[in-house]
């Protein structure tokens, strides 16, 4: 997220500011909702919980004095009131059913398959303690939370943060070998489980570990089984389900009693003002209601792209190369006409030219220079890094996938602010990132990774990048890495005509393995970028794909 920009925005929202305060609970609900509903797994308290907690957050936010601790202070108390709830627990309601199974909800609204599902449904089988912390290292490992947060939400040192997590996916990885072992054939276990009631508890969790341990058929490895962290990597928040309703109002209390909790009497009459405001699904309606909607147009709820296919012995079809190129899906009417004004024509998704076929001749655009934020090499390697780029001529993003690091769903980087004109001009550096490595066993790794250390994998529709992609700008525009799945880094810097041209034609040193590809047609009918906009996100990893400048 960009940090300047939600600095103000809780400013403002210390103010009075109506609008700024709407933006903080749309920004930040689905991150509480996620933390609790895990922590709870979907128990009928999960809204309670949420509830008291953005309550609470709103109640208190006067007395935040760093606004770029928002997030670790708004974690640590979500984490306060899961434990308080714990603690409120009678005898008669430890056995109530859950409202919701988070780890079932999980699962179908992620459409998660295979070991990323073994996952969600293990989480069933962990203790509250335990659950409570895989809520929050779920979304460490997701690029949520950093580990220094998650241990300010649990209130110890980030060294002994580093012994509980380590010891509760020990017993993560026991409860995936239950969850496996349950999916099984087993006779024996079929006889174990007939005096069980279907409920996973700790008791059951020992019996079912121990007869693994001891059984040839459950403690048998039938596929390689994947470290949870690398399965979890760039999955998304669950989404609010349709129809949840967070009253901010004053949570039951009287004007008097908001007042001397020390609400201002600005927040006060922003809250009681009639509006409604939409955000990203949801309306602030009179009094502070926050319900989330779902328009009739809106499209359903799309899960992050992560590597199912880690865990099996070859590539997931997204990442891994294939021997004839893929066919280029139907262009939108919009990108077959000819005259398109500039702005409807986006990339789609290519096929991989022939390494032996060389490119078109580049157009020559007018050059007058680049000025970059970064310096002559700007190098993002993490979420939020971004240079802001100005003037006219050329530009190279150079790719360096890690999957070796972190493998998983690639987060785009996002060009946002323009004002001008941007196009992707030619591809080069002698490589798509899914061409095989030299060497490679079968051809499996590429730049996008191997079947023995995962795959970072492209989001649906997105186009292939290639080792360098040039950009022709003339205006002034802000390109930002939103990394939190695959770890990736990207250099970018001003570049001019005759680069570009020389690296699109030509091969590598060691023989000409890939010409380059040019995709300028010297008009305004050029291909733009995928994630693009003209306006300034407060999230530009949120900026949708194949966007209308």
């Amino acid at each position: 997220m960009d940090s300047q920009h939600w600095r103000a925005t809780i400013t403002a929202a210390q103010s009075g500011d109506r609008q700024a305060l709407d933006e903080l609970v749309a920004g930040w609900l689905p991150l509480v909702y996620n933390i609790v509903g895990r922590a709870l797994n979907g128990h009928a308290d999960v809204d309670d919980v949420v509830q008291e907690t953005m309550l609470r957050a709103v109640d208190n936010l006067g007395s935040l004095r760093d606004p770029d601790s928002f997030r670790s202070w708004l974690v640590a108390i979500a984490m306060r009131q899961i434990r308080d709830r714990a603690r409120r627990r009678t005898p008669d309601r430890l056995e109530e059913a859950a409202a919701s199974d988070f780890a079932e909800l999980t699962v179908l609204r992620l459409q998660l398959e295979g070991q990323r599902r073994e996952v969600a449904e293990a989480a069933r089988w962990l203790d509250d303690e335990d659950r409570q912390l895989l809520s929050l290292w779920w979304l460490e490992v997701a690029g949520e939370l950093t580990r220094r947060e998650l241990a300010a939400a649990v209130g110890i040192t980030r060294q002994h943060a580093a012994v509980r997590v380590q010891r509760m996916k020990e017993r993560l990885e026991t409860s995936r070998g239950i969850v496996r072992a349950l999916d099984g054939a087993c006779p024996d276990l079929r006889e174990l489980t007939g005096r069980w009631n279907g409920r996973p508890d700790s008791v059951w969790r020992k019996r079912l570990a121990r007869h693994i341990r001891g059984c040839g058929y459950c403690g048998g490895t039938h596929e390689t089984v994947v470290p949870a962290e690398r399965l979890l990597v760039g999955i998304a928040l669950v989404p609010l389900p349709v129809g949840f309703t967070l009253s901010l109002a004053f949570g039951g209390k009287t004007a008097v009693a908001a007042t001397s909790a020390g609400w201002s009497a600005k927040l006060l009459g922003a809250l009681t003002k009639p509006a409604v405001a939409m955000t990203a699904g949801a309306t602030m309606v009179a009094g502070g209601a926050y319900v989330v909607t779902q328009p009739p147009d809106a499209p359903p709820p799309r899960a992050a792209v992560t590597p199912t296919a880690t865990a099996t012995s070859g590539p997931p079809p997204s990442a891994a190369p294939s021997p004839t190129p893929t066919p280029t899906p139907t262009p939108s009417p919009s990108a077959k006409r000819k005259a398109d004004p500039y702005g409807t024509v986006v990339d789609a998704v290519d096929r991989a030219p022939d390494p032996d076929a060389r490119p078109a001749a580049l157009p020559r655009r007018p050059e007058s220079g680049i000025t970059s934020t970064g310096g002559p090499r700007a190098v993002m390697q993490h979420r939020g890094d971004s240079v802001t780029l100005s003037g006219r001529g050329y530009v190279l993003v150079r790719w360096q996938i890690s999957p070796h690091a972190r493998p998983g769903g690639v987060v785009m980087p996002t060009w946002t602010g323009l004002k001008g004109k941007l196009f992707h001009v030619a591809s080069g550096g002698s490589r798509r990132m899914d061409d095989p490595l030299p060497g490679a066993p079968n051809g499996y790794a590429t730049g996008m990774g191997g079947p023995d250390i995962g795959y970072a994998v492209l989001p649906p529709g997105t186009q292939q990048m290639w080792q360098n992609e040039y950009f022709y700008v003339d205006g002034t525009v802000t390109l930002t890495q939103n990394e939190r799945g695959c770890d990736y880094g990207i250099a970018v810097s001003p570049s001019d005509w005759e680069a570009v041209d020389k690296d699109v034609n030509e091969g590598p040193d060691q023989g000409a393995i890939r010409y380059g590809l040019v995709r300028d047609t010297g008009t305004n009918s050029a291909p733009v970028p995928q994630y693009v906009t003209r306006a300034t996100p407060a999230d530009p990893a949120t900026v949708p794909q194949r966007s209308r400048v």
